[in-house]
């Protein structure tokens, strides 16, 4: 072929493309070509070169939130259910204009059913979500405008949930979603909530799990006497006469740290907080979800009065100065940054535990306004450690005599007599399935033995009881048996 008979072929060739895409185009512009791009630029009633967008992205854990924000802003719109979905692939890439111009120009999207999604409102509660979905809808003026929801897709890599308000003016899309903000603070699901964070075992992402409140009465928490007065003053106290504290020029911030050797009953001590302070927001971090401080202290500065609970703090705000973990900890920055950036007037209480408080950073232990009052939970005493065989022999039927077990188990921890009564209560199940389950001494005296095996060392260790030692023979019923050795106080 000649360069002249080329050169027309591929003139030809362009001349074609441009008919082509010149037709496409006619057709993609004329009314009913698309219902999708249709029913969106119909109702706000500009062409889709003058629509503008105005969103706002939220954590996904936010998801209820925004459609019980959305929810409550069509109710007083007067607008019905009628919400409309887009398919076509790949729309988890794409904000609400990108898919209407693609459905335009290249036909890639196209009105479609609504997606929906169910997430957790509760511990034992969940609701159903506009996981993509758009609706017709008026601006606070009367304007109208489109709303779009949609949810977080972690397989696009989108974490977070959206709004998007589409109309032909910015204030007026401003405007519609300053109002469904406000709406969904007045219907905030979390408020009142108790909330753990944690990460999810598929994509890395964090999540935010809803937990059952706590019930637990004052005779369940058995601590030396005057302990857990202190601790109520300093939360419950302080949430009871907050409005006075303020008045009166005293800030409601404030930090607890509970401290003593593992299984004393600090964990136990914070669940009958989260009990007595049933109106407040609690966020409980522990072990990895840590990182996720900052993230807990803005959700408790919002949904104040509140309580953000962090497990054996001590794992990230360790002293600077000791050992393999000297230098700089980025964790407790952080954490040191989130108590700081919750103001005096807050009503969010910082409640801490830790086995090793001589460990701690001193700018977490010593610096005023971030821990006010540290306390000790000890190993019971002796009447501690009766008053904890009575407790957890509620369910079963008591016979034995509990002085010689106490004399026994000085230095025990909290869980190591509450083992020892599981065990007992087991070995009276295995004599006698049929009938009540009574512990005398004999099972009192064989769980001890039990557990005091040189096989159960490692048991005992994480009981809270010392993994060696002769120990003292205790005469329990008609046996004797070997005293529990006095486990080490920590520091």
């Amino acid at each position: 072929m000649g360069s002249a008979e080329y050169g027309d072929a591929a003139g030809l060739a362009a001349e074609l493309h441009r008919v082509l895409k010149l037709t496409g185009d006619l057709v993609a512009a004329s009314p009913g070509a698309n219902e999708l791009v249709d029913r969106v630029t119909g109702h706000v009633g500009v062409p889709l070169a003058r629509l503008v967008l105005v969103g706002r992205a939220w954590e996904s854990w936010e998801h209820a939130n925004l459609q019980r924000g959305v929810d409550a802003y069509l109710a007083e719109r007067g607008t019905g259910p009628d919400w409309f979905g887009i398919a076509g692939g790949q729309r988890g890439h794409e904000e609400l204009l990108g898919m209407l111009a693609m459905s335009r120009r290249h036909m890639m999207y196209e009105l479609g059913a609504v997606d929906f999604a169910t997430v957790a409102i509760g511990p034992e509660e969940a609701t159903e979500v506009v996981q993509l979905g758009l609706i017709a809808t008026t601006a606070p003026d009367g304007t109208p405008v489109v709303l779009g929801v949609r949810g977080a897709n972690p397989q696009f890599g989108q974490q977070e949930c959206r709004l998007e308000v589409v109309t032909a003016d910015r204030a007026v899309a401003t405007a519609t979603r300053e109002r469904i903000e406000e709406l969904m603070v007045r219907h905030d699901i979390l408020r009142g909530q108790v909330m753990a964070f944690g990460i999810s075992e598929n994509r890395g992402n964090e999540l935010l799990t809803f937990l059952p409140r706590p019930k637990l009465r004052d005779e369940d928490v058995v601590l030396p006497e005057g302990v857990l007065d202190s601790i109520e003053r300093h939360t419950v106290g302080i949430a009871r006469h907050g409005e006075r504290l303020l008045a009166a020029g005293q800030h409601l911030k404030r930090g607890l740290l509970l401290h003593g050797p593992p299984g004393t009953g600090k964990t136990h001590t914070v669940r009958y907080l989260m009990g007595r302070l049933p109106e407040c927001t609690v966020v409980v971090l522990t072990g990895t979800a840590m990182q996720f401080v900052q993230k807990a202290a803005t959700l408790a500065r919002r949904l104040q009065p509140s309580v953000v609970v962090l497990e054996d703090v001590d794992l990230i705000a360790q002293d600077r100065s000791h050992g393999p973990m000297m230098g700089s900890s980025p964790l407790l920055f952080t954490l040191l940054d989130a108590m700081d950036g919750v103001g005096g007037d807050a009503d969010v209480t910082f409640l801490l535990t830790t086995n090793r408080a001589s460990e701690l950073e001193r700018a977490l232990a010593d610096r005023p306004g971030r821990v006010d009052l540290a306390v000790e939970i000890p190993l019971p005493d002796a009447a501690g450690r009766e008053a904890l065989l009575r407790l957890y022999a509620r369910g079963v039927k008591l016979t034995g005599d509990l002085a010689p077990i106490v004399e026994a188990t000085e230095g025990v921890t909290a869980s190591f007599a509450k083992e020892l009564l599981r065990r007992a209560a087991l070995r009276a199940l295995a004599e006698r399935p049929d009938d009540d389950i009574v512990v005398g001494d004999d099972e009192l005296a064989a769980a001890l033995q039990e557990m005091q095996d040189a096989r159960s060392s490692l048991t005992r260790s994480l009981l809270g009881s010392a993994p060696e030692g002769p120990g003292e023979q205790v005469r329990i019923g008609g046996q004797f048996v070997r005293a529990v050795p006095t486990v080490q106080k920590f520091p």
